[in-house]
């Protein structure tokens, strides 16, 4: 099970400028791809494998005309079309709708795996941005130094709002007592 502590981020300009590039390069690997899996759908009839956008990903990093693909991180990227892949099976399980583009006028966001981040002593650097990204630690519960998280999502919100969430593995909950059930005692 993954808990979640989403913070304020306060990037500066430098790091909102490699963010914004970032989410546009986010979104322009989504609205492509997704595209592409339309009209393969509507000319073959077969739908894409995450293997066939990962080789998808591969060729536009390639052309010229989409070379800044390059300047940013690549795991944001690849988590983009990780998360496509699973939204075109929870739409194909009947369990959500179909996948839309992406708008430059809603909440951007790239999520960072652990290849792609180190938060030690409650610093947190990202890559490809030079300087350790400053945020707010508003978790009074937890603390921060000892964290380690699985994934760091960096967002934008379209009121121009920064926030930094880190996904954390942790234990599974008991389950709750139904009422009118007898108490279970847990002895060690």
């Amino acid at each position: 099970m993954r808990t979640a502590y989403r913070c304020r981020a306060y990037p500066d300009q430098e790091q909102q400028a490699v963010l914004n590039r970032t989410f546009g390069c986010v979104r322009v690997v989504w609205n492509r791809t997704l595209a592409a899996r339309g009209a393969r759908y509507a000319a073959e009839g077969t739908s894409t494998s995450h293997a066939e956008s990962d080789r998808a990903l591969t060729a536009m990093k390639k052309d010229p005309a989409l070379a800044f693909l390059t300047e940013v991180s690549c795991v944001p990227l690849q988590q983009a079309l990780r998360h496509q892949h699973q939204a075109f099976t929870a739409f194909f399980a009947g369990r959500a709708r179909h996948p839309r583009f992406k708008s430059r006028r809603s909440r951007q966001s790239a999520h960072y795996t652990r290849s792609a981040f180190t938060l030690r002593g409650g610093m947190l650097r990202l890559a490809k941005i030079s300087t350790p990204l400053r945020y707010v630690w508003s978790w009074p519960d937890a603390d921060v130094t000892t964290l380690d998280p699985a994934m760091v999502i960096v967002s934008r919100e379209p009121d121009g709002r920064w926030y930094v969430t880190f996904t954390v593995d942790a234990a599974a909950p008991f389950p709750c007592r139904r009422p009118g059930a007898p108490s279970v005692s847990i002895s060690a």
